[in-house]
């Protein structure tokens, strides 16, 4: 992925869903969601064991967000272990089929899974493997 697409993604998106966001400070998911949204960001969170994060409300899962919401959401950033992103990027392709978004399915450092990346990338959305956005955010300042 070539630091001018990164760019590109940075400055032309502001409405994240985060999925995996803990309610943990110490947590990476966490201090990148409070930075995300210091910078300007629209952070929506997405963790089924917590109401509210971040001072936004939380929902259980992409699909469970109000329509309203869903229509907004410009990337998926997701903070889960590999083995977790498939039945993710099934509801962000379902997302994308119903509101013509998310753009971006952007999976944190050390989160990798080709396969599920080539069936976002199918679909329409840019894929994003191994980096973390808030230093890619960071680095383009």
């Amino acid at each position: 992925m070539s630091q001018d697409i990164i760019k590109e993604i940075l400055e032309k998106y502001r409405v994240i869903a985060v999925v995996g966001l803990s309610k943990e400070p110490e947590k990476d998911s966490h201090r990148v969601g409070a930075y995300l949204k210091q910078h300007g960001y629209r952070i929506i969170p997405v963790n089924p064991f917590a109401d509210e994060i971040l001072g936004e409300k939380s929902y259980p899962s992409l699909l469970d967000i109000p329509l309203e919401i869903q229509k907004n959401i410009e990337i998926v950033d997701i903070f889960r272990p590999a083995k977790d992103v498939p039945p993710i990027m099934k509801q962000v392709i379902k997302l994308k089929q119903k509101n013509g978004k998310p753009f971006v399915v952007w999976m944190q450092l050390g989160i990798v899974n080709k396969q599920t990346a080539e069936a976002g990338k199918r679909a329409g959305l840019i894929v994003v493997m191994d980096k973390c956005l808030m230093i890619e955010h960071d680095r383009l300042r």
